[in-house]
């Protein structure tokens, strides 16, 4: 049986598989400025996307008529690769920190600089496999012909350890101030820039150092955009009289405008048929329904950011955009979750992007089932205003109507199956309804059925199962060949067919499934009486020990606890079955009155009867009668009009 739960399980996979495919669609006056938006949205690359061009943007006549970009990106196959390694990798953070980080030899460097009367050392370790700074090296740049004193000590300490990332003092040099290197800073007038400008010392002279400079930086007014690793970088390695960047204004930032992540392939073009290991497709599965279940997110509105302003040199403020918002995509039987961003299914069914809203369709309807559909298999009703052809299947988890014919395919549904025309099963056709079916004629086919079976023609060679009636009611109302059960009754115009044939076998008055419950539950039972009797004499012999010993050992303790739980559990599931097994037996009973089999026309010679089991093998014709059992024996009696009052017919068939 086709089940809403086997859906669910099957949808609940598919569903872990789509959440590797995130689509956005994005707005932006160029095409670089729309990959780049929509890779921010993805969290990955702009090498990493692929996109269709929905409206090709213009720059228009002098700016008039412009048009901007909108594309549907989404991450290809290496992005959606990479992501599922992440998600899969168990490492730590830390962990993942360190793996990623590719640990580069670098060699340690040394700076000397002269500041005010001091001479200072930097030192910067090395990294890797890299050179350490030798001793030697550093002491021959501090030893000027300036030079009045050096602390070796502490240089060889310096270069050992390092010095982390400052200057240091390590000696004094004779000081001429009139020698020191100079510096000017010069603000934009937009006060987006402060550059500085530097001409070398001379011997004797002192470098400029970080803190001259952002002293220099106070003075003409700059409070923000001070950029210190500029400013130590231009210390380590100076450039002089060239404009050197050490302060920009911070630029503003616009926010986000709001999206939709949708939870589904929103370009049907897309969606693709299966493919087997073996790489060969199966145009049987193509795919193209997207089935939801009721609750299942669709779709997220990512809202839109604040805009996070920027402040000039002088630390006035620069306005930034918020971005936009945009309205949630609601179309038919959707909803909105309880955090106002996530649009769910209300509904089973398939779930659509009609125009820019989300619709779920409770109702599929197709032309008809072939190889331009492929197998159909959909969380909600299929109508099929054709034919099924050969060899496709359309299963459903509520009704299926098919206006036409069905060839030899599998029908499966958890409701109702309507059949306008007939089917031609050609002996390999299925049909499986959890309610009732509706069908002109049925012809070398395997049907089962929860409820009832319609038909206004005839049942041809075919295996029929119904677990209430099987009805025939029309000009023909003919069963000729195969075998026939109902729970409840069987009624036709004719039986049979004049001089013998193909074998005609009727059964009704008992329920098979019912009595294989039955079965099995009497066996289980019997088993667990048995292994209770066992517990039993266990618990007692243990009791009879406690008695006289006044206790037990611990092991022999937990044996008797554990065995009276057992007992619980036996006597509670023992009582369980007895409550089935009673429910099972009242259903047999009732049956022992409504199973018959009811002929207006007639029964043919050759025609197998049962009732409870109880055979009537009719070996000449018989007219307008009925079968019923009665007192171990089956019994004729005049023809009953069989029982349809409480037969509810679908819309829009009539059996007639």
């Amino acid at each position: 049986m086709f089940t809403l739960d086997a859906i669910r399980t099957q949808m609940e996979v598919q569903l872990n598989e789509d959440k590797n495919l995130h689509v956005v669609e994005v707005n932006a006056d160029t095409l670089d400025e729309a990959l780049a938006d929509a890779a921010v949205q993805l969290d990955t690359k702009v090498t990493n996307i692929e996109y269709e061009v929905l409206e090709r943007g213009s720059n228009g006549f002098l700016g008039i008529s412009k048009k901007p970009w909108t594309i549907r990106a989404f991450p290809n196959a290496v992005a959606i690769a990479q992501k599922k390694k992440r998600e899969s990798s168990s490492v730590t953070v830390e962990e993942a920190l360190v793996e990623e980080e590719k640990i580069i030899d670098q060699d340690g460097i040394f700076y000397v600089r002269h500041f005010n009367s001091q001479i200072c050392l930097k030192v910067v370790l090395p990294v890797g496999n890299g050179k350490p700074v030798v001793y030697g090296d550093v002491m021959a740049q501090l030893k000027r012909s300036d030079t009045l004193d050096i602390e070796e000590d502490s240089v060889k300490e310096f270069v050992k350890k390092g010095t982390e990332n400052t200057y240091e003092p390590v000696g004094t040099y004779e000081h001429n101030k009139a020698g020191d290197a100079l510096l000017a800073i010069d603000v934009s007038k937009d006060e987006m820039r402060a550059m500085l400008t530097a001409a070398a010392p001379m011997m004797g002279g002192a470098d400029i150092s970080a803190e001259q400079i952002r002293h220099a930086l106070d003075v003409q007014n700059v409070v923000a955009g001070i950029e210190d690793d500029k400013i130590n970088a231009f210390v380590d390695n100076p450039v002089y009289d060239v404009p050197y960047e050490v302060a920009a204004a911070v630029l503003p930032v616009d926010g986000r405008d709001a999206y939709i992540a949708y939870e589904f392939e929103t370009d049907r073009s897309k969606l693709k048929a299966k493919e087997a290991a073996n790489g060969q497709v199966d145009f049987k599965e193509l795919n193209l329904i997207q089935n939801v279940i009721e609750g299942q997110k669709l779709a997220e509105k990512i809202p839109a950011e604040k805009g996070k302003g920027g402040k000039t040199l002088s630390g006035r403020y620069l306005d930034a955009k918020d971005g936009k918002d945009i309205n949630m995509p609601l179309g038919k039987n959707v909803k909105v979750d309880a955090d106002g961003c996530t649009i769910l299914a209300a509904v089973n069914g398939q779930v659509l992007l009609v125009g820019d809203k989300i619709n779920v369709e409770p109702i599929l309807e197709v032309e008809g089932v072939n190889i331009k559909t492929g197998n159909i298999t959909f969380l909600g009703t299929v109508v099929v205003k054709g034919n099924v052809d050969d060899g496709f299947d359309v299963k459903a988890s509520g009704n299926i109507e098919i206006y036409g014919t069905v060839g030899k395919s599998h029908l499966e549904a958890d409701g109702d199956i309507i059949v306008s025309q007939g089917v031609f099963g050609r002996g390999e056709g299925i049909i499986t309804s959890g309610k009732s079916l509706w069908a002109k004629f049925i012809q070398a086919t395997k049907v089962e059925v929860g409820e009832y079976i319609i038909v206004s023609d005839s049942i041809m060679n075919s295996e029929v199962v119904a677990m209430k009636r099987i009805i025939l009611q029309g000009k023909k109302a003919q069963i000729t060949g195969g075998h026939l059960f109902a729970t409840e009754e069987i009624a036709a115009k004719n039986i049979g067919s004049p001089g013998g044939g193909a074998e005609t076998v009727l059964k009704v008055g008992f329920d098979p499934k019912a009595t294989q419950r039955l079965t099995e539950l009497q066996a289980m039972q019997g088993m667990l009486m048995k292994e209770l009797e066992e517990v039993e004499l266990d618990i007692s012999t243990l009791e009879n020990q406690k008695k006289i010993r006044k206790s037990l050992p611990r092991e022999k303790e937990e044996s008797l606890k554990t065995k009276k739980e057992r007992r619980q559990k036996i006597t509670m599931d023992s009582e369980e079955m007895s409550n089935e097994i009673e429910k099972i037996q009242d259903r047999l009973r009732e049956l022992k009155v409504v199973g018959k089999v009811k002929c207006a026309g007639t029964v043919y010679s050759g025609v197998k009867v049962y009732v409870r089991e109880v055979l009537d093998d009719v070996r000449s014709d018989v007219r307008a009668v009925t079968f019923y059992y009665e007192d171990g024996f089956v019994r004729r009696g005049k023809y009953e009009e069989p029982q349809v009052e409480d037969i509810k017919s679908p819309d829009g068939y009539s059996s007639n």
